[in-house]
């Protein structure tokens, strides 16, 4: 590390934040009094959701409140630092960014301006923000209080080592000169994120229109040998089932390849009066039937992209879920779908051999009908662009952010022949095989990154004993 943090933070005086700054509460508004729309006579208003990164977001998510709300020195200027004091989402609160010009905004209630004085550098007091030693105070001014909410006198003593004004730039030098080689590498690493994400994309897109790997008609014209088209086997399952007219789409999918037909999401449904349905509704499902554990329930936070997620969870009472919700229950294998969301339609399956679940009214379970569809076939189709654009209303030039059951049961699905879906879902398995490791690795490195520009951070602010424990911490993630 650089010999200008060497000197670490106990060779200097200790001082708390009010001695070197101003704090500013922040602008009261009614609902009323807001709009999300910039006009004349109106000043745009950060929240705590506006600070990402260490950074200000100050082209986007604004608040537009009458200028007669806001005094004279609730306008930010150059060198304010926006520090969100209460959220509702507690990794928010305590985060801050620094304003590096003059700004015609404010900030709301939720957060405070941290104004410097003339014995500080903005940019030192800024880092202080971001060090190991800032939050570990944070924390325990936390203790025994509200998490969610950091009050005036907990942010004014605040305490931090205070160099003279030359030493103070020549830090700020040294660790601009570091984070930039370091932001660089991250941007890096986000671009390689963002990449995966159209990979996996593409992949997905390509699966289900036939494009990833040699159709079954190719092949059988290529080995001279018949094939049963997918039309012959959906025909041969659904024969003796009654169903809805289901017409295939004429615009908003691609054209099927040979040996492929379009079929309802109906129409691949195991023939059982509960293969399709949603969770039950409040008349039922009350929350004063929950319990530490029991049979879990299934929410909206639990299906992620291909992933069955169990955070947070949520469990019903054993005897009433026997009583009432047994028909809203998954077993193992089933697919899960979302209602809402942006954009809803979201699939997972449900993991065999966990034991029973059962799905709130949010989320749609979906047995298959395995003579006919892979169920992981049908999960990668439903997280497809195609079916998104088919969810979201988007292949038809319209908008939704809700999958209601009958427009689910009528989704188009583009049904290859069996062996070909088998090969499909191979063939995906291998891609999503090479992202996740690539995905690993770089979130690894990412973590590498954030740990490194702590432990500057650490070096540059926290006392000698601090230092080494905290290095270790970061580096521990």
């Amino acid at each position: 590390m650089s010999e200008v943090l060497e000197q670490t933070a106990a060779s200097w005086p200790e001082v708390v934040v009010s001695d070197v700054s101003e704090l500013i509460r922040g602008v009261t508004y009614s609902k009323e009094q807001a709009t999300d729309k910039p006009q004349d006579g109106y000043t745009p208003v950060l929240r705590a959701t506006n600070i990402q990164e260490s950074r200000l977001v100050l082209e986007s998510d604004l608040v537009f409140v009458p200028d007669s709300n806001v005094s004279a020195n609730q306008r930010l200027r150059a060198g304010d630092i926006v520090v969100a004091t209460s959220s509702g989402s507690k990794h928010l609160v305590g985060k801050s960014g620094l304003v590096h010009s003059d700004w015609r905004g404010s900030f709301g209630a939720f957060c405070a301006a941290i104004r410097p004085k003339a014995n500080i550098e903005s940019r030192y007091l800024a880092a202080f923000l971001q060090s190991p030693s800032y939050w570990k105070q944070v924390g325990k001014k936390a203790l025994g209080v509200n998490i969610n909410n950091l009050r005036r006198g907990d942010i004014e003593s605040l305490t931090l080592p205070l160099p003279p004004l030359t030493k103070q730039r020549e830090i700020v030098a040294e660790l601009e000169k570091q984070f930039s080689r370091l932001n660089e590498a991250v941007a890096n690493l986000q671009r390689v994120k963002a990449n995966l994400k159209r990979y996996k994309a593409s992949v997905l897109k390509a699966a289900v229109e036939g494009r990833l790997v040699e159709t079954e008609a190719t092949l059988s014209w290529k080995k001279q040998k018949k094939f049963e088209s997918a039309t012959e086997l959906l025909q041969r399952a659904i024969q003796g089932r009654r169903f809805k007219k289901f017409s295939a789409p004429e615009q908003g999918f691609a054209a099927l390849p040979d040996g492929w037909v379009w079929a309802s999401v109906e129409q691949l449904a195991a023939n059982d009066a509960n293969s399709i349905g949603a969770g039950p509704f409040g008349t039922i499902f009350k929350a004063k039937d929950f319990r530490p554990e029991g049979v879990p329930i299934i929410f909206l936070r639990h299906v992620a992209p291909l992933k069955y997620l169990t955070r947070k969870p949520g469990f019903m009472d054993v005897g009433k879920w026997e009583e009432l919700f047994r028909p809203y229950s998954v077993f193992g294998g089933e697919l899960l779908i979302t209602k809402l969301g942006e954009p809803p339609g979201v699939c997972a399956q449900y993991p065999v051999g966990i034991g029973p679940a059962m799905v709130t009214p949010d989320v749609i379970k979906l047995s298959v009908n395995d003579e006919v569809v892979n169920s992981e076939y049908l999960m990668y189709y439903f997280n497809s662009d195609p079916a998104k654009r088919f969810a979201t209303g988007a292949a038809f030039g319209t908008t939704r952010t809700r999958l209601t059951l009958p427009l689910f049961r009528e989704m188009p699905v583009p049904l290859p022949p069996l062996a070909e879906q088998a090969r499909i879902v191979a063939e995906v398995d291998r891609h999503l095989s090479i992202i996740r490791e690539v995905e690993a690795e770089v979130e690894a490195n990412l973590q590498r990154a954030q740990a490194l520009r702590q432990a500057t951070l650490a070096k540059a602010f926290a006392p000698p004993e601090l230092i080494q424990d905290t290095t270790q911490q970061r580096w521990q993630l």
